[in-house]
C-alpha cells in the first residue's frame, strides 16, 4: 500500500499537479488501500479538519498580514540604509548591507520570499550599478533571505510548534543564534569574494549619520521587540502577538509615516488570504496523509530502518538531515515539513534530541531548499529581479548553499546555539 501511494505521490509532483492536491489525491488512496471500502472516505473531512483545528495556527494569517502592511509603508528602504550605515565602509559594503538588511527584516516579516523581493529590489540593482557582478548581488539576495524563516517570528516555527505540540515561544527564542549564526558565515563567505573581485566599499558614515540612520530605523526595529518581548515575558501568546503586530503596523502605516490608504487595504487581505490559503490546503490535506502513514506505521518502520543500520545518534541525525535536504530539494517546505514531521520527530527525542532543538533544526535545514534549484522559490524570485537564468545564479550560489550547510551541521551537532536563550528564559 505505502509503494503505491508513493509511486501516485512522485507522479503527480513530477506532473507538476499542486502540493497541496497532490497531497490530499495521495492520502485519499491511502484510505481506499487501508479499507477498499468508498465509505471509508469519510474519515478525510474528519482528519482534514481536525489538522486545521488549532487555535496558535491563527498566528500565521496575522503574522503574513503585518508583513504585507510594513511592506506597503517603505520601511524596507530605512532597513536597508541603516545596514549599508553599519556595514557600507566594509569591502564589498552592499553585500553585508544586504545580508544584515535581510536580519532586521526577519524581525518583521519571517517569510524568505518576501524578503528576497522587498530587498532584490532596492539592492540587485544597487549592487551592479555600483560594479558587483549580477549574478553574486543575485546569490546574496536569495541566500541571506532565509534568515527570515530562521529569526523569528517564523511561520514555519508556528506551523512546526503547533503540530508537534512545541512551545512556539521556546521555538522562537531558539532561532536568534542559529539565524545570527547564519548571517556571520554569510558576511564571511561575502567578504571572501569581496576582496577577491575588488568590490567596492563606501566611505564610514559618520556619528551623525548612524544617528538619523538608527531613528530612521527605529520604527520598523521597534515591531519586533513589542512582539518577541510580550511573546517571552509571557504578557500574550503568540497568536495575539500576531495580532498585536497588524495593530503596530497599521498605527504606523496609517498615523506615524502616513504611506498607507484605505485602498491599500484590499489587496493586502486578497495576497494574506492567497497564501494562508494555500497553506492551510497543505496542512489539511497532509493530516490525511499523515493519519494513512500512522496508521500504517510507516514512522516506526523508518526508525527501525535506521536503527539497522546503525544506533549511533550522530549518524541517525546525519541521515536524518540528508533526507530532510534532499527532500526539500523536490518539494514545498511546508509541505515536507508537515509530512515529515510527525514521522522524524519521534524518532529524534528516542535519540535523546530535545524538541525545540530538533524543531530548529528542521525549520533551518528545510529553509536551505528555498534557495537551492530546481525548486527553491527565493531562487525564482532573485533570477526574475535580476533577469537571470537559473542555470547562472544556480553557479553563483553554490558557495553559500556550501556555507548555509555547514551553518546547519554546527546548529544540528551544537546544541547550545538552539537551546541557550530557551534555557536561559525557562523554556
Amino acid at each position: 500500500m505505502i509503494i503505491a501511494v508513493s509511486v501516485l505521490f512522485f507522479t503527480l509532483l513530477v506532473l507538476g499537479v499542486p502540493i497541496g492536491f497532490t497531497i490530499g489525491l495521495a492520502g485519499l488512496a491511502g484510505l481506499y488501500f487501508i479499507n477498499m471500502d468508498l465509505a471509508f472516505f469519510s474519515m478525510a473531512p474528519l482528519q482534514y479538519f481536525s489538522g486545521l483545528d488549532m487555535f496558535t495556527l491563527l498566528a500565521m494569517p496575522f503574522f503574513i498580514l503585518a508583513g504585507e502592511i510594513m511592506n506597503r509603508t517603505g520601511i524596507t528602504e530605512r532597513l536597508v540604509q541603516f545596514a549599508n550605515i553599519l556595514v557600507g565602509h566594509l569591502r564589498g559594503g552592499l553585500a553585508h548591507a544586504n545580508i544584515l538588511a535581510s536580519v532586521f527584516f526577519a524581525g518583521m516579516t519571517g517569510a524568505a520570499v518576501s524578503d528576497t523581493a522587498a530587498i532584490g529590489t532596492m539592492l540587485i540593482p544597487a549592487m551592479e550599478k555600483d560594479g558587483y557582478d549580477r549574478d553574486f548581488a543575485a546569490a546574496v539576495t536569495a541566500s541571506s533571505s532565509i534568515i527570515g524563516p530562521t529569526i523569528p517570528p517564523s511561520n514555519m516555527m508556528v506551523i512546526y510548534g503547533s503540530l508537534m505540540n512545541v512551545s512556539i515561544a521556546g521555538l522562537f527564542a531558539a532561532g536568534f543564534l542559529p539565524g545570527i549564526l547564519l548571517a556571520g558565515l554569510l558576511m564571511i563567505i561575502a567578504a571572501i569574494f569581496s576582496v577577491k573581485r575588488g568590490y567596492p566599499k563606501s566611505k564610514r558614515s559618520s556619528l551623525k549619520e548612524m544617528l538619523i540612520g538608527f531613528r530612521n530605523a527605529l520604527i520598523p526595529l521597534f515591531m519586533p521587540v513589542i512582539i518577541l518581548g510580550g511573546i517571552l515575558s509571557g504578557i500574550f501568546t503568540p497568536t495575539e502577538a500576531a495580532a498585536v503586530a497588524v495593530a503596530y503596523a497599521a498605527v504606523i502605516g496609517f498615523l506615524v509615516l502616513k504611506s498607507l490608504s484605505l485602498k491599500d487595504i484590499p489587496a493586502m487581505l486578497i495576497k494574506t488570504s492567497r497564501i494562508t490559503g494555500v497553506v492551510f490546503l497543505i496542512i489539511g490535506t497532509a493530516s490525511i496523509l499523515s493519519w494513512v502513514l500512522s496508521f500504517s506505521q510507516v514512522p516506526q518502520k523508518i526508525a527501525a530502518l535506521m536503527l539497522s543500520v546503525t544506533d549511533n545518534p550522530k549518524l541517525i541525525l546525519l541521515m536524518i538531515l540528508g533526507l530532510m535536504v534532499a527532500v526539500g530539494l523536490f518539494m514545498d517546505i511546508a509541505a515536507a515539513l508537515i509530512i515529515l514531521g510527525p514521522i522524524l520527530h519521534p524518532i529524534a527525542v528516542s535519540m535523546g534530541i530535545e524538541p525545540i532543538h530538533f524543531g530548529i533544526i528542521m525549520v533551518l535545514s528545510l529553509n536551505i531548499a528555498l534557495m537551492t534549484p530546481p525548486v527553491g522559490a527565493c531562487l525564482f524570485v532573485a533570477c526574475s529581479i535580476a533577469d537571470l537564468k537559473l542555470s547562472q545564479l544556480s553557479r553563483a550560489i553554490l558557495p553559500f548553499i556550501v556555507v548555509e550547510i555547514i551553518a546547519l551541521f554546527i546548529v544540528a551537532y551544537v546544541p547550545w546555539f538552539s537551546l541557550f536563550l530557551p534555557r536561559l528564559l525557562g523554556f
